[in-house]
């Protein structure tokens, strides 16, 4: 078989179109992947409706891959055909720019977006740099492999990077594709997990995924209820709405820190007292390279987080991303291959 059925965008703001291609060959630092299952993204976005600079076109999108390696580039070395994989945001890195030099490869200046610098899962097989690969557990099925490998590294390594301690209070905002995710994790972790939705229909999920205790911002002030219980020493905003985040900064404990992972084209507005009283800090949080990958998965195995899916084959990519965009989807959409 040299032909392969792919899902692409010809040009910016173009409908997504099936397509069939050659199948790639894999460059010499590159290995080929058939794909089993990938995730659509928010993200995507970027890619549909050209929002990226510099996105090269026709462009298949998708950074939340999960399949096998078919095929490994000639100086290739520590992957081989066979092995369950997956690819995620962090596509891969140059090496040489002074972040790299330093071992900060998230930071790469030069770095490989899956699905926009270079071609990603909404296809049958697809290629990537060697260093973006990550490696997938026996005992995670693929489906639900993939939106960890961009929604749940994000939330994960955001949290295990916080600071907060087993024990701490730990918000998180928004009960989404990414809240959902982020709730469990704070549980597993050990924090006392509170989260903050709107709406009483909510909390029953935000309980069942693993919330000791829901706050209903359309009941109530939520800064004056976290500080009930002495503020949060960690506020995870995950729901991408700017107006939302702001009004949550002063939930925070002495030394609390508030932690970004819901992409918003909106300013946040802190005043530097805010900041200044209480020694208190805000940060974004990119999503992590391969190896925080396969933390996330084997921490996610372990422990029994999982991913909310809903599951379309990839024939039927425009119906899914039309779910996902309309944020009726609940609460990750991925896209899976023939056979």
């Amino acid at each position: 078989m040299s032909k392969m059925k792919v899902v692409q965008v010809p040009k910016a703001g173009g409908n997504l179109e099936l397509v069939e291609r050659n199948i790639p060959d894999p460059a010499r630092n590159q290995v080929r992947i058939k794909v089993e299952a990938c995730g659509i993204c928010h993200s995507d976005a970027l890619v549909k409706e050209g929002h990226w600079p510099g996105i090269q076109y026709p462009r298949v999108p998708g950074h939340e891959i999960a399949g096998r390696i078919d095929a490994v580039g000639t100086d290739v070395t520590n992957w081989k055909p066979g092995q369950r994989v997956g690819v995620g945001w962090h596509g891969g890195h140059c090496f040489t720019c002074d972040p790299c030099r330093r071992g900060d490869f998230v930071n790469c200046k030069n770095q490989k977006i899956t699905g926009i610098s270079h071609d990603g899962g909404y296809q049958e097989y697809m290629v990537s740099p060697a260093e973006g690969v990550a490696a997938i557990p026996d005992d995670l099925p693929a489906a639900e492999a993939a939106p960890l490998l961009c929604a749940g590294i994000t939330v994960f390594n955001a949290l295990r990077n916080s600071g907060a301690h087993a024990g701490d209070l730990v918000a998180v905002q928004g009960i989404g594709g990414l809240g959902h995710l982020g709730i469990q994790y704070a549980r597993q972790m050990g924090f006392r997990t509170f989260a903050i939705g709107r709406g009483k229909d909510k909390e029953a999920l935000a309980r069942k995924l693993g919330a000791a205790h829901y706050i209903d911002t359309a009941a109530g002030d939520p800064v004056a209820e976290l500080q009930k219980f002495g503020g949060a020493r960690v506020i995870l905003a995950t729901a991408p709405d700017a107006k939302s985040m702001s009004a949550l900064f002063n939930g925070l404990s002495s030394n609390g820190k508030f932690v970004v992972v819901g992409a918003s084209m909106d300013p946040i507005t802190v005043g530097p007292i805010q900041l200044i009283e209480g020694r208190k800090a805000l940060q974004g949080w990119a999503s992590g390279i391969a190896p925080d990958s396969e933390d996330t998965m084997q921490f996610s195995t372990l422990s029994g987080v999982r991913p909310m899916i809903e599951q379309y084959p990839l024939e039927k990519a425009v119906e899914a991303y039309a779910q996902m965009i309309s944020g009726r989807a609940r609460f990750r959409v991925v896209l899976t291959m023939g056979g």
